[in-house]
């Protein structure tokens, strides 16, 4: 049976990708590679592996999602083994279960790899715990990158007063932030917004949430980038507290 992996490659940082993910890639006739993916986790495959690159990136041109799973359907028939090779994790924004699901359908044998996602990696990059016993019960990941019906429930994601992680968020950070303190979240609540995470180019600001959107427009920062929204943000390095972080004209930049 012709065999597929959805293979997650990590934030960036190469050393970053898993044992069990660069002995998968090594093994695959065909890389479809995504836009996040950093081009040096490559050295993991096969020389003479057909490597195609299959970006998806919001407010860039992108490959149609339909357009990957009928490559990757094409070389499975044809006898290829295939490697999906995504950024962050396959199952956490990467459509992975889409994929996962046609390939199975058409009968070809499927392992997902799991990789270390962006909305883990990031936070702890500059110090965030996304969970803490001290200032949340849980965390919840959500994409910025809603419209209309499909669009978060700023008002309820507020409520959980967990730790909000959000994925594809930048473009939409003033909506968000105006969302969150309608809501009732605190403007003094602690953010941070880390770009490029675990790469040598990596920046971050930090702000409470009525300044945030503010910040990070005036420090330049965007895609692709985690937010984080919660009190865990004034672990970051650099931070000692809330209210030291406000002091500092309500933003820090690094």
């Amino acid at each position: 049976m012709t065999r597929a992996w959805l293979i997650g490659a990590g934030p960036g940082d190469v050393e970053l990708m898993t044992l069990k993910a660069t002995r998968a890639l090594a093994q695959a006739d065909v890389v479809l590679v995504d836009d996040l993916v950093n081009p040096d986790v490559l050295q993991f495959a096969r020389a003479d592996a057909l490597v195609v690159y299959v970006g998806k990136r919001g407010g860039h041109p992108s490959t149609p999602q339909a357009g990957i799973v009928a490559q990757m359907l094409e070389h499975a028939r044809a006898g290829r083994s295939v490697a999906r090779l995504k950024g962050g994790d396959p199952f956490v924004f990467g459509r992975g279960g889409e994929e996962r699901q046609a390939l199975l359908a058409a009968g070809v044998d499927v392992e997902v790899i799991n990789g270390i996602t962006a909305g883990i990696a990031a936070p702890a990059a500059i110090g965030i715990p996304v969970t803490h016993r001290d200032y949340t019960q849980g965390v919840v990941f959500v994409t910025g990158h809603g419209a209309g019906s499909g669009e978060p429930d700023w008002a309820a994601l507020a409520a959980t007063r967990m730790t909000l992680v959000i994925y594809m968020g930048m473009r939409r950070l003033s909506d968000i932030t105006g969302a969150l303190l309608a809501a009732g979240l605190s403007a003094d609540t602690p953010c941070a917004a880390i770009e490029s995470a675990t790469r040598p180019e990596q920046r971050h600001a930090l702000a409470p949430l009525g300044g945030f959107a503010d910040t990070v427009a005036r420090a330049g920062l965007g895609s692709p980038a985690i937010v984080v929204i919660g009190g865990v943000a004034s672990l970051a390095d650099g931070v000692l507290s809330t209210a030291a972080a406000t002091t500092a004209n309500g933003a820090n930049v690094k």
